[in-house]
């Protein structure tokens, strides 16, 4: 015959009813209204009562099987099942129809650890049904082929009561119904556990049915427990064509310098300096993969800056190609190369740069009475006005006064002149200059003396040299 249980075997019942009981006189002292399963708490009687299943729970037995109320559970037997009343003691055997409650001790005497909870009754004992008079084995075990008592294995024969949503486990006697990882029981029902929201993954969570898993976002990778990220190291793939500095969950190419980061933030290209300003240099910018250079036309030198020019004096250095008779004149990015002084005729030479005309010769009367050679250098494009050249007469002779004035050389009225003092004068630039160019200026200074009756004149032959540059 087959025999069902729900709750607690026969042989555990009776140990577990002990101290079921002692934990209901326990919370009965304490004035407390918690019952362990199978029991409710009667506040009339101020005490936890045994829990009818069979007629609370909706079918709880299978089949054929009838329920039978047990303290803190229920069995469920065949229906139709022989049973009769027996004492206490004596073999048992039950009535389907008569199953007297049973009775729990006074809560205020107190249990001792040996108490048995239902003391022999006076008349005849409470039924419980049993299998035969010779069955061997407890309800949840099965005799052997060697006579030997086998659990029932409830999960593999169907014959539990777990939901589907639950998990049977197999136990000496029994069975219990779990959920599986990753899913919690839930009024009944086994719900699936959430682990994202308990920060399980370091980073990106992903939520599934009984489980998770764990994933990094970019330029990170997961770490062997399948949860924690580790930073990737994209310099060592040498993505960038210059330099790489490594990021949290990034990098970022850098450029050396005189080099700019492309748009696609891996390449580097040339940064074209010239093109910033038209002063980065004096004279010319010439652009080298991540540099630049300055230029200097001929005649000039580069400074220590390695942006200025500066004049190259041909004539100390000796790259000239002057004569040794003549004379070297250097001037801003070029030389000449003055030839000796020759006098025109009636005109003699006074000295190395001055040609004089005699009084007592009579061709010398109309003409000046003295001419005197000056060289300079003009910066072209020269800002106006300037001062450029001073004139004075070095003689002076009682009731004299002089007048100084341009006599030639300034058809495009570049110059003018100005009279500082009775005596001196200075020669005006008026207007810019741009070179190169060579210009010739006679300056002429009038003597007139009214006491005497003389008049004459002397002359500076000034040879302004423009270069091309303005520097």
């Amino acid at each position: 015959m087959f025999f069902e249980l729900r709750g607690l075997s026969r042989s555990t019942n009776k140990r577990m009813l002990t101290v079921l009981l002692f934990m209901i006189y326990c919370i009965h002292s304490a004035k407390s209204q918690t019952c362990t399963d199978g029991f409710t708490y009667d506040r009339r009687a101020r005490q936890c009562i045994d829990v009818d299943e069979c007629r609370t729970l909706p079918d709880p037995c299978r089949g054929d099987m009838h329920c039978v109320n047990q303290n803190g559970g229920y069995l469920c037997i065949p229906r139709g099942f022989y049973s009769q009343p027996y004492p206490r003691n004596s073999p048992r055997s039950f009535s389907e129809q008569s199953y007297p409650a049973e009775t729990y001790p006074d809560a205020s005497l107190g249990y001792p650890e040996t108490f048995v909870p239902n003391p022999p009754p006076v008349g005849p004992g409470p039924s419980y049904p049993i299998v035969s008079r010779s069955a061997p084995c407890f309800l949840g075990y099965t005799a052997g082929a060697d006579g030997t008592c086998v659990d029932v294995d409830e999960c593999e024969t169907q014959s539990h009561q777990c939901n589907p949503t639950q998990v049977c486990i197999n136990t000496a006697g029994g069975y219990t119904c779990s959920c599986t990882e990753g899913y919690w029981l839930v009024s009944g029902q086994c719900q699936d556990i959430d682990e994202c929201r308990y920060g399980y993954c370091q980073q990106l969570c992903a939520n599934l049915p009984g489980s998770y898993s764990c994933s990094c976002g970019p330029g990170y990778l997961i770490n062997s427990d399948s949860r924690t990220c580790q930073d990737v190291d994209e310099c060592e793939t040498d993505s960038c064509t210059h330099g790489c500095l490594n990021t949290y969950g990034s990098f970022m190419c850098t450029c050396d310098e005189g080099f700019e980061l492309a748009s696609d933030g891996t390449t580097c290209n040339d940064v074209d300096e010239c093109s910033f300003s038209d002063f980065l240099c004096q004279y010319r910018c010439f652009n080298t993969p991540g540099s630049y250079s300055c230029l200097c036309p001929p005649g000039y030198y580069l400074y220590e800056d390695g942006r200025t020019c500066e004049d190259l004096n041909e004539c100390e250095s000796g790259n000239n190609t002057c004569t040794t008779a003549q004379v070297c004149f250097n001037f801003q990015g070029g030389y000449t190369c003055l030839d000796p002084l020759r006098c025109d005729q009636p005109y003699i030479e006074l000295n190395d740069n001055q040609c004089m005309c005699s009084a007592e010769n009579p061709a010398c009367r109309e003409r000046p009475f003295t001419i005197l050679y000056r060289h300079m250098d003009l910066s072209s494009g020269r800002s106006v006005p300037a001062d450029i050249f001073q004139m004075q007469a070095t003689t002076r002779y009682p009731g004299a006064f002089y007048i100084f004035k341009i006599k030639s050389g300034n058809e495009g009225r570049e110059f003018y002149m100005r009279q500082t003092s009775n005596i001196s004068a200075t020669l005006v630039l008026a207007r810019p200059i741009k070179g190169p160019k060579t210009i010739v200026l006679d300056l002429e200074m009038v003597t007139v003396n009214n006491v005497i009756n003389f008049r004459g004149s002397s002359i500076i032959r000034l040879t302004i040299f423009v270069p091309e540059h303005p520097f």
